[in-house]
């Protein structure tokens, strides 16, 4: 329906009772077009919300100022502090600053001035003028014509990824410090223990969903006996949150009703003016696991996180759905522990996939052979039954049809557990 002022409006310009019903009937046409974008819209952003941290699509013009921004969504505003009114009609160059690497922008404006996408990471400011490092997978949009008319961005915080690399690297890490920096995990909380938001570390923990978390008290997914330590502290008062500067022993309940021991670190912040308490979360029931593994294996804490080589590969989609090898680079064999032509033909990629990812994988796989690019976080089975955590990134290759490139980036801890 028209809202009355509009109503009014079209009356008021109309010359007759008919041009009324005709202009109403187009208008309210087009209403009801937007209101279908507008459903459309909020499916995709459903669709890639846990995927993605923020979207933007901006204009097509690079030149000065730079391409228009059009639409953000949530997960820019989270990321950057900027309210979407702040952003709109201003350029992506807002987040630049003075650690921003313009070897990097030069690539990323030399690949769109040929139409072509982009995949890239540097320094980013947010509205406070705090630093973070944005991981840019950017895409054409094109009209039914084929012409490009937009850019869409989907872009990833991976600060914290890369502070565990760099940690990686620093053989006199402390472990504890090296487990803990490695993927920061956390939930935040009102003062009255409700669950605003909470990290993909976090759901990934407790095989939650956001939407599942969301306007639940912490404390429903801990089991009863728990259930009054934690009530205790967010029933009273915000200094009771602030007292509680010692990290909490926590059992929660996951979805499929197992248990993780876990330590809760408990801290005040502000969020647009609003106080909120910060719950970092470290998995005691993981880090006993590594510990128990360690023993078994007589390994030491430096092999467990010894950083493998990435590699990169060629590819075909075969009928199963994943990739038939056609080239591998060097990197695959130190990564796996499988020499190279142990894993071509058919069947060689699936015997890598840990069988829980499989069906993400596929689809993974599936949006690449329509001709998307994309970026997958999975786990791999290496020769030895130990298993990797690792991120693929997959585009077509636009230098032969029917082919695609990838490439895989180790990126978690490397043998927590054998299948």
């Amino acid at each position: 329906m028209l809202d009355s002022d509009l109503t009014k409006k079209l009356q008021s310009l109309a010359k007759d009772e008919a041009s009324f019903e005709t202009l109403k009937a187009l208008f309210q046409a087009e209403a009801e077009k937007a209101q279908q974008y507008k459903t459309w819209l909020e499916l995709l952003e459903s669709a890639v919300r846990n995927d993605y941290d923020s979207i933007i699509v901006t204009e097509l013009e690079l030149n000065n100022p730079g391409p228009r921004i059009c639409y953000v969504n949530d997960g820019f505003q989270r990321m950057t502090g900027y309210k979407r009114e702040e952003v709109i009609g201003k350029t992506p160059r807002m987040l630049q600053g003075e650690k921003t690497d313009r070897k990097t922008l030069d690539r990323l404006r030399a690949n769109l001035e040929k139409g072509n996408s982009f995949f890239g990471q540097t320094v980013n400011y947010r509205k406070d003028g705090s630093e973070y490092i944005n991981q840019w997978d950017i895409h054409p949009l094109t009209n039914r014509r084929g012409e490009i008319t937009h850019w869409v961005s989907y872009q990833h915080d991976i600060t914290e990824r890369k502070r565990s690399e760099k940690k990686v690297m620093d053989t006199n890490t402390n472990f504890d410090d090296l487990f803990e920096g490695s993927k920061q995990t956390y939930v935040d909380l009102s003062l009255n223990g409700l669950v605003l938001d909470a990290n993909k570390a976090f759901r990934e923990m407790l095989g939650y969903t956001n939407e599942e978390l969301q306007n639940a008290q912490i404390w429903e997914f801990t089991p009863s006996n728990d259930v009054p330590v934690l009530k205790t502290i967010f029933t009273g008062s915000e200094n009771d949150i602030k007292n509680s500067a010692e990290p909490l022993t926590i059992m929660f309940r996951r979805k499929n009703g197992m248990p993780v021991q876990a330590e809760l670190s408990l801290k005040i912040l502000s969020n647009d003016g609003k106080r909120i308490a910060r719950a970092v979360v470290s998995n005691v029931s993981m880090r006993k696991n590594v510990l128990e593994i360690l023993k078994k294996r007589n390994l030491g804490f430096d092999k467990i996180f010894e950083r493998k080589n990435d590699f990169t590969y060629g590819f075909e989609i075969g009928a199963n759905g994943l990739p038939v090898i056609k080239w591998i680079s060097e990197g695959f064999e130190a990564l796996t522990g499988y020499e190279k032509d142990e894993c071509h033909g058919e069947a060689g990629f699936s015997k890598l996939i840990h069988p829980e990812d499989l069906l993400a994988v596929r689809r993974h796989y599936k949006a690449i052979a329509e001709g998307k690019s994309a970026t997958q976080t999975f786990r791999i089975v290496k020769k030895s039954g130990e298993v990797v955590l690792v991120m693929d990134y997959s585009k077509p290759n636009a230098e032969s049809e029917g082919e695609f490139k990838g490439s895989f980036v180790a990126a978690g801890k490397e043998a927590l557990k054998t299948v």
